[in-house]
């Protein structure tokens, strides 16, 4: 269980703010990472969302587990008037740096189901050492997903070698508060670094038909994915017979 919160009433959590909905400087904090509810484990009683922004994914997995049991949901973020907002969608809000927070002394080990990370990771000096913080916390058959910008695109690549552009912008791959650039090998070693093991990796957005690419990549046996993708998202699990949970 949760140290020092409560499980909510299902009724309090309903409505999911859309991205267009908000102003321009809030889309940024609004919009709901959608992509990542397949790779949620089936059993969801506790989740906890680092940079959570105003809580649109959080929102968002409510609205797709509707009609299941309610599940508990935290959220950290550090843009305090976000922050705020999520209180609307999460039974608990930390504000804050993530470093300096003691969230993790309010939440029993072993007691989360998820534990999100989306495009966080690589805003941190050391980020595996938050995955550190976070692994204990992960339930038995609970999974982490993070999601971390692709250094290895081909749009990238193309800009550095052709026109030599590593110019940090204000969004995107090299934006100005990115400390730490990934790849889909050192992805999956940040996520596991805490002794997690890695069900999944590849695109937070993954080509469909008729795109151009996907027939690209099939034709390729997959070998030009590492070049396409734009965000990586790895997904790692605590197993079951993982003696730490125990």
């Amino acid at each position: 269980m949760l140290r020092n919160v409560w499980f909510p009433m299902a009724s309090k959590h309903h409505h999911i703010v859309a991205a267009a909905d908000l102003p321009q400087g809030a889309r940024y904090f609004g919009t709901a990472r959608t992509e990542i509810l397949p790779h949620l484990p089936a059993r969801l009683t506790a989740v906890l969302d680092i940079g959570c922004g105003q809580g649109a994914t959080i929102a968002a997995i409510r609205e797709a587990r509707r009609g299941a049991s309610s599940f508990w949901a935290g959220g950290l973020e550090l843009d305090p008037e976000a922050a705020g907002r999520a209180e609307a969608h999460c039974d608990r809000v930390w504000s804050g740096d993530v470093v300096a927070s003691s969230f993790d002394r309010e939440i029993a080990s072993g007691s989360l189901d998820a534990v999100l990370c989306l495009d966080v990771l690589e805003h941190l000096a050391d980020p595996w050492g938050l995955v550190r913080r976070l692994t204990p916390l992960i339930a038995s058959g609970g999974r982490l997903i993070i999601s971390v910008p692709n250094v290895r695109n081909w749009k990238f690549l193309w800009r550095l070698f052709s026109k030599g552009d590593f110019r940090y912008r204000d969004a995107g791959l090299l934006d100005r508060t990115h400390l730490r650039f990934f790849v889909r090998e050192t992805a999956i070693e940040l996520a596991t670094c805490g002794g997690l093991h890695p069900v999944y990796s590849g695109s937070a957005h993954p080509y469909t038909p008729p795109d151009a690419r996907w027939f690209l990549a099939k034709g390729t046996l997959g070998r030009l994915d590492d070049l396409m993708m734009k965000q990586i998202v790895v997904v790692a699990e605590r197993l079951e017979t993982d003696p730490t949970t125990h």
